[in-house]
């Protein structure tokens, strides 16, 4: 096995994985997802201003997950992988089956109480 090339797939890999670490880039992602958009477009969407939205889409994008183009004298960002969604739909799965964790140890203790 070649350590540093596994090292750098490693650093590849959280690059990508920081560029999601916002709750407004996963939901900006998403939104990608299902439709490409403007930046006007994300900042309804967002609710947040014009240069927050294009921060965002510039982290999103230098991690390799958007890549844009002019449409008229609009700029729609699109996903480079839609794949990605599957990731986020794994990270729903552990959500889901950690609350169901917390909720079985409730109704355990709960039983202990009755």
């Amino acid at each position: 096995m070649d350590y540093a090339k596994e090292k750098d797939l490693a650093a590849s890999r959280a690059k990508v994985m920081k560029a999601l670490g916002h709750p407004t880039r996963i939901f900006m992602v998403q939104l990608l997802s299902n439709e490409d958009s403007s930046v006007s477009d994300l900042t309804k969407a967002v609710g947040a201003d014009v240069s927050t939205v294009s921060k965002h889409l510039s982290l999103l994008k230098q991690a390799g997950l958007l890549i844009d183009r002019k449409v008229g004298n609009k700029v729609l960002y699109s996903l480079i992988c839609p794949c990605i969604m599957e990731f986020i739909h794994c990270i729903d799965d552990v959500i889901y089956q950690d609350a169901e964790k917390g909720l079985s140890c409730i109704n355990v203790n709960r039983k202990k109480l009755l």
